[in-house]
């Protein structure tokens, strides 16, 4: 992938195929913003994805640090497909 910056709308995901764009939406409030998956993760059972800061800022959630979300694929990348995952 590309550098994980906390400042632009990127995120982490465990089998989508880098470049891969999704929108992600805060159960709790229906926010929704749209990613490109750029790093694998996430590593911590249970969750589905990590987000930026700058996504988590727009979802608004930064205080509880973790939220249920709904994430759903805009477009697949043609980046890499991490191998841990087939």
């Amino acid at each position: 992938g590309v550098p994980f910056n906390l400042r632009q709308l990127v995120a982490a995901h465990p089998n989508l195929p880098f470049g891969s764009r999704v929108q992600v939406t805060n159960l709790n409030n229906n926010k929704s913003v749209n990613v490109t998956i750029v790093d694998v993760g996430p590593f911590v059972k249970g969750r589905i994805i990590d987000v930026s800061f700058e996504a988590a800022k727009q979802l608004d959630f930064i205080e509880d640090g973790t939220t249920k979300v709904r994430v759903t694929v805009i477009s697949l990348g043609n980046g890499t497909v991490n191998p841990e995952a087939l």
